[in-house]
């Protein structure tokens, strides 16, 4: 939830007058121009139609059946939806990601406030004060001197942990939420404020490699569960090799993903066009396709 209540905060709680009076002025006019155009009335709106969608006797039906979880995955998947509007740089696509993902969020408040549990507004007020919070050096006292990027990271950090709640391990909660390469990458950030680290890339690598091998056994034996931990483990390690060259493994992958699509879509125009059907005889020719996809496509 932290991406859904994150934008809410950038974008929805500057709108709301209770929430902008308790705030300092002089910071909330230096906030996101687009903010200012968002008012109370525009989020009611919203807030009125999810309510109308779930009306008992006048509703959508499939609105009306609907939970939290049975809407999960459709929430994960806007998320990711949102995620490639902003990997598009296109502003019409990333408006209109937001507004899908900002349904989700008042759907999923709709559905609590049903059951008396927490209402919008409660989960703005809640974002609101969390990150006020958070930032002690805008809306408490302002340092002499700006922060650094290194002391606004561990003023940050240090917050969040005096936030959580205890759990049985160390690393329970990080990431806990969040999708298993995202989750790596977070974990071993956590293990490096430790110093479990490797020193520079190169130790990586030899990881890397050092796991390929165990794989290569592991297909030897034929042990399937042994196979799935070893790929977990290269995977792992890859995301690691992302930390030390900082890359963000999941905004990589994502990048990749689309050059294959546009990679494959021209093999798939190139045997379209050379009258070519696919099958496994015709390998040597979708390789040269695909070469030539490289230079084409990118």
């Amino acid at each position: 939830m932290s991406l859904l209540i994150a934008i809410l905060y950038f974008y929805v709680t500057p709108s709301l007058p209770s929430i902008s009076a308790a705030l300092n002025p002089v910071y909330c006019n230096d906030l996101y121009p687009l903010v200012a155009y968002i008012t109370m009335t525009t989020l009611q709106n919203l807030i009125e139609l999810m309510a109308a969608l779930r009306h008992p006797q006048h509703g959508c039906p499939w609105d009306i059946q609907q939970t939290s979880q049975s809407i999960s995955h459709y929430t994960l998947e806007e998320t990711y939806e949102l995620l490639h509007a902003i990997d598009s740089t296109n502003p019409d696509h990333l408006r209109e990601e937001l507004g899908d993902l900002l349904f989700h969020i008042v759907f999923h408040a709709q559905m609590a406030a049903e059951k008396n549990q927490f209402t919008i507004h409660d989960v703005i007020n809640g974002i609101v004060d969390k990150m006020k919070r958070r930032h002690p050096h805008v809306f408490e006292s302002r340092p002499e001197q700006p922060l650094s990027d290194a002391e606004l990271k561990l003023q940050w950090q240090q917050h969040k942990q005096n936030e959580k709640k205890p759990s049985g391990r160390i690393l329970d909660k990080v990431g806990d939420k969040l999708p298993a390469m995202m989750r790596a990458q977070k974990l071993q950030d956590a293990a490096a404020e430790y110093y479990f680290d490797w020193p520079e890339t190169a130790p990586v690598l030899d990881k890397i490699e050092e796991e390929i091998a165990e794989l290569r056994a592991a297909l030897e034996q034929g042990d399937q569960a042994h196979v799935q931990a070893e790929m977990g483990d290269i995977l792992f390690a890859c995301v690691n090799l992302a930390r030390h060259i900082d890359v963000e493994a999941e905004s990589a992958l994502r990048q990749t993903n689309e050059k294959f699509i546009r990679r494959f879509d021209f093999v798939v125009q190139q045997m379209q066009s050379a009258g070519l059907e696919f099958s496994p005889q015709q390998l040597e020719k979708m390789e040269q396709f695909w070469q030539q996809s490289k230079a084409v496509t990118g």
